[in-house]
């Protein structure tokens, strides 16, 4: 071989490596959720007397969720001179008036309602939570994104576990109320049951840190303080005071059996567009924060574990690299025994394939009664995941260098269950020129499907199949979102 030759199969091998221990930190989870999983939450003390709570409900362009938000909201039970409601509506259209009837009618059922429409989006969510935490009169803090719908009895079930004074934070699990509403959208709860399933119980219950997801938290507002406040100089700020309050001493406590339920994205470039705001902030989180993690006194599993969780994306670099060497891997393993094929795909197969399966097939059995219909997703799910590595991989390198860019909201359109709504939307997503890359992926892999099988190389093309299969699903999607986004 030459040297080149070499050289290209020295870094994919790196490559497959680095990816199979990021597939081992899978397998750890796994076994921390299924050590950890079965023990449930002690039940609280009780407050003699319930505390005041302030709901934050940040707005911006939701004019086709704002309704059915303010409803939801103002059926929570909970003491009326203990409740504040505050509208943070950073709006440029009709959402504002719509805001400020419904704050209208909920003020006349005498509920303590503020309605705060800012005319700049000065550091967008945080900038707007951090405007309303300034005149918030409740000891604690309810955030909820205008997507989602909270159930009356969310606050008495969750704010006595406040009695425990060293609790900075309580998160809710997300619930999926457009889950059956496509493709798109299946495979979407599946990710998303397989983060708050797996990841947050064995992260949460097993000592580690981990983080409020922006919506169906509580938080202390003396923890926030504490943390330093809401910051915007990363795209998830979330995530970022999540960890400033865990390193200022603040418990954090995962509830899953409350479930809220919420909106996934129906157009993949939304989706996209959310992957992108996610990739790209945990990376501007992990500069910022993980240099403290290392130099403070924590135990080394909290570190070790605060490192792959906010370094997990890194992934998308190399299975974007990945991708790209197919065709000269291929070429050169060629040249090859199966005996060295088969050395060099065990670990991708063990450590990737087999780890999202366990991962995925683990959240879908604990949540579902029929989780064995979820097991045909899987491979495409799979695939998707792939695909998305164009679209993170920029996000990735904005983050390491520094770009900034503007906070992009994911646009929701008051749907649920499956697609039986045809309404106009106001919030369609623009195309994106990286689709035209993502059909150019596809092609390449029809390509490097045709050479694998005209050289015998049998073995890898499930992987191939699966590379070109989400490509081609994303980038024509992306592509034609304006006219297919019914059949998303």
């Amino acid at each position: 071989m030459t040297f080149w030759e070499v050289l290209c199969l020295v870094v994919y091998s790196i490559i497959i490596a680095v990816l199979g221990v990021y597939g081992c930190h899978r397998y750890q989870l796994l076994r921390l959720f299924y050590r950890h999983h079965p023990t449930p939450v002690p039940e609280p003390d009780r407050f003699p007397t319930l505390p005041s709570v302030t709901i934050q409900l940040p707005l911006y362009n939701e004019y086709h969720v704002v309704e059915r938000l303010l409803e939801a909201v103002g059926q929570i039970d909970y003491p009326r001179d203990r409740l504040q409601i505050q509208i943070l509506d950073d709006s440029q259209d009709e959402t504002r008036d719509k805001a400020r009837e419904g704050a209208a009618r909920l003020a006349a059922q005498k509920l303590d309602i503020e309605y705060m429409g800012r005319t700049q989006r000065h550091g967008f969510k945080a900038g707007a939570l951090a405007a309303g935490l300034a005149r918030a009169r409740g000891e604690f803090v309810l955030v909820l994104d205008a997507d989602f719908v909270p159930s009356p009895d969310i606050l008495q079930r969750a704010i006595h576990y406040f009695t425990d004074d060293s609790i900075g934070m309580v998160q809710m699990r997300w619930g999926h109320l457009n889950r059956s509403y496509s493709l798109l959208t299946r495979i979407q709860s599946i990710f998303l049951d397989g983060h708050f399933v797996v990841e947050h119980t064995a992260r949460n219950r097993s000592g580690r840190f981990f983080n409020f997801n922006g919506t169906a938290g509580i938080w202390r507002k003396k923890a926030i303080y504490d943390a330093g406040g809401w910051q915007h100089d990363t795209l998830t700020e979330d995530l970022d005071l999540s960890y400033r309050a865990q390193l200022a001493g603040w418990q954090f406590l995962y509830l899953p059996e409350i479930e809220v339920p919420g909106e996934i994205p129906i157009e993949i470039n939304a989706f996209k567009s959310q992957q992108h705001r996610w990739t790209k902030g945990a990376v501007q989180t992990a500069k910022k924060v993980l240099p403290r993690i290392w130099r403070s006194a924590l135990p080394a599993k909290i570190k070790v574990e605060a490192t792959f969780h906010l370094t997990a994306n890194l992934c998308y670099i190399m299975m974007f690299l990945m991708a790209l060497l197919t065709l000269p891997v291929l070429s050169i393993r060629s040249q090859l025994g199966w005996e060295r094929l088969f050395i060099i795909d065990l670990p991708l197969f063990s450590f990737a394939t087999m780890a999202i399966s366990g991962f995925y097939i683990t959240s879908q059995r604990v949540l579902y009664p029929d989780w064995r219909r979820q097991i045909k997703y899987l491979p495409m799910l799979m695939a998707i995941g792939m695909s998305l590595c164009i679209n993170n991989t920029r996000a990735v390198i904005e983050g390491l260098v520094g770009y900034q860019t503007d906070f992009l909201r994911t646009p929701k359109y008051g749907l649920a269950g499956p697609r039986a709504q045809g309404r106009r939307r106001k919030y369609l997503s623009r195309w994106p020129l990286l689709s035209v890359g993502e059909l150019g992926m596809a092609l390449y892999f029809v390509v490097a499907l045709y050479h694998a099988y005209a050289t015998g190389l049998y073995l890898g093309m499930p992987f191939l199949l699966l590379f070109h299969a989400g490509f081609l699903y994303t980038g024509l999607l992306s592509s034609g979102q304006r006219w297919l986004y019914r059949v998303a």
